[in-house]
Order: C-alpha cells, then sequence, then structure tokens
C-alpha cells in the first residue's frame, strides 16, 4: 500500500450533544439552554482533526453504526482532511455524548453512552497504512494492544491517552512511547497528591517520554534526554473546555513529528489547548499553524 499517514489513531467517536447552561441545574430542576452544539467528539478523532488543521495527514480506526451519527461522523472527519478508510461500520448505533457546560468558567459534565465496540478482528493489519505515529485512548483494549504491539515491531512510536482513572491500561503503558495523561488518571493511579511524584511513579513502568496536565495548572513532562520539563496554561477568556486535552495531544503529535524538543511540545500544545477553550464545543477553536503561532508570539504563559 502506498498510503503514507502521519499519524494513524484508534479510538471511540461519539457525537458530542453540548447544551450550556448559565448554572447547574439543581437534580430534578429544568433550565433552559442558552446555546446547542452538535459536533464530532472523542479524545482520538478530536486529536487527529487538530493535526489535520495544523497541516498534516491524519487517519482513524473507529467504530460507528450505520445511522444518521455514524454518517455525520464520517461526513465531518472528512470535511477536515481526516482519512477514514479505517472507520469499521457496526450495527450498533454511533456512540452518543451528551453534556452540560455551565456558561461562565466552561465547567463541564459529560455522560457517555458507549454501545458500540470495536475488536482486533475487525482490523486488517495487513492493509494498515505506513504512518509515522500511532494515537491510542486504551477504550478498546484488546484492539489497542494489537495496534501498539504492531506500531513496535515496526518502530512507530505510540502515544497513550487516559484521561480520567481506570484499572485497566498496566499492559499498554509499558507499550507507550509517549504516555500523555491527564492528572485525574495519574494522580489516582500512582497514590500520588502531586503531578511530578505521578511522573516519577509512572517511570517505572513505562520506558518513554511521560507528560502529565493539570488544566489551569498547566503540565509537566520527563524525558530521560531532558529531564522534567514545567509549562505552564495560558490564560484566556473560557468558554468550553470541551476537548481541550484531546487537542493538547494532537498538537503534541505535530510537535513530535516536528522533531521539537520536549519544552517546545508541551509549550505549543498548551497553546493550542488553551485556544481551543476560546469557542463553544470540543472542535470550533481548534486553530490552525498560523494561528497558533501568532498567539504564541503575542502570549505569555500566565497560570501558576
Amino acid at each position: 500500500m502506498n498510503k503514507v499517514l502521519d499519524c494513524l489513531g484508534l479510538g471511540i467517536a461519539p457525537v458530542d450533544l453540548l447544551m450550556q447552561v448559565g448554572r447547574y441545574p439543581n437534580p430534578g430542576a429544568k433550565v433552559d439552554a442558552e446555546g446547542t452544539t452538535i459536533q464530532g467528539g472523542g479524545p482520538i478523532p478530536t486529536a487527529m482533526v487538530t493535526l489535520a488543521r495544523l497541516g498534516m495527514k491524519p487517519g482513524i480506526i473507529a467504530p460507528i453504526g450505520k445511522d444518521v451519527f455514524g454518517r455525520y461522523v464520517r461526513e465531518e472527519l472528512q470535511k477536515e482532511g481526516v482519512d477514514t478508510s479505517y472507520l469499521v461500520e457496526k450495527r450498533k448505533p454511533t456512540a452518543i455524548a451528551a453534556g452540560w457546560i455551565e456558561k461562565v468558567g466552561g465547567r463541564r459534565t459529560i455522560v457517555l453512552d458507549l454501545n458500540i465496540s470495536i475488536d482486533f478482528k475487525d482490523i486488517n493489519y495487513k492493509n494498515l497504512p505506513k504512518t509515522r505515529a500511532v494515537h491510542l485512548d486504551g477504550r478498546y483494549m484488546p484492539a489497542c494492544l494489537k495496534l501498539a504491539r504492531w506500531a513496535r515491531m515496526n518502530n512507530i512510536p505510540v502515544i497513550f491517552d487516559v484521561g480520567s482513572m481506570r484499572n485497566d491500561v498496566s499492559e499498554l503503558i509499558p507499550l507507550t512511547n509517549h504516555l500523555v495523561v491527564a492528572e485525574d488518571f495519574a494522580l489516582p493511579f500512582t497514590d500520588a497528591k502531586r503531578p511530578k511524584t505521578a511522573v516519577e511513579r509512572l517511570k517505572k513502568i513505562c520506558l518513554g517520554t511521560i507528560v502529565v496536565t493539570s488544566g489551569v495548572k498547566g503540565s509537566i513532562g520527563y524525558s530521560e534526554e531532558t529531564g522534567f520539563v514545567v509549562q505552564k496554561a495560558y490564560k484566556v477568556k473560557t468558554v468550553d473546555t470541551t476537548g481541550a486535552g484531546d487537542s493538547y495531544h494532537g498538537a503534541y503529535i505535530f510537535g513530535l513529528l516536528k522533531g521539537w524538543g520536549l519544552s517546545e511540545r508541551l509549550r505549543f500544545a498548551s497553546a493550542v489547548a488553551a485556544i481551543k477553550c476560546t469557542k463553544p464545543g470540543g472542535r470550533t477553536g481548534i486553530p490552525n499553524y498560523r494561528q497558533a503561532m501568532n498567539f504564541l508570539k503575542k502570549k505569555r504563559p500566565t497560570y501558576a
């Protein structure tokens, strides 16, 4: 196969139905939404969209239903420039993520209806394209493990995104070259109180680069080449934090494929995630490369 991608991702591909509210409703109460956004969501799809907007050629493996939402997922990714040749159509409904976004501060609550899955048997590994990187969310663990092993056999770097506490990732972490995870996972998983302590403990099971993100508190990374790197967050007028971590991953992978050092990767990823938060929905605010670089020229990280 002659096709060459910059990154191939594997993970869930839901449709996000997000309502902006002035305040969270109390149990049993009703409130009027001040706006509704319908977009494709999911950590891997949003990271791939980020890569596409930054000028790279990503592709995605994910299950979708043979329904209107499945068609929506495929068409939206295609419009963004993401290769959808490896989407797998299933008889079950496409995954849906519904949520409330608080108008002031962008705080969010998301409920995911994930009744569709993909198995490693659904993927024809002989027909996979050449790719420079593989990005996983670990949701479909048997398939993720097989793709990670395939990548390692072919000397392709594996990036693993974990956003919240899970106990089923111990087998995948050692196969990971770049473990980029949220504080909400790193602290409870390692029984640590600080991100730096979590990184120290994760180093025992992941021999690659480790990054822990902490929202407005910034991020911390470690590699053998650089040691520890601390990156402050950029202060912006936050509208919606949905997809911030996912766009961070896409920007991190962009920097990795550009050959940037860890410090430069974290700086760029933090900027892209901050810009994303200035607009509603998980993807509307994702910048292109020029917009991200202009932001970096004008802004300094100001959160502690």
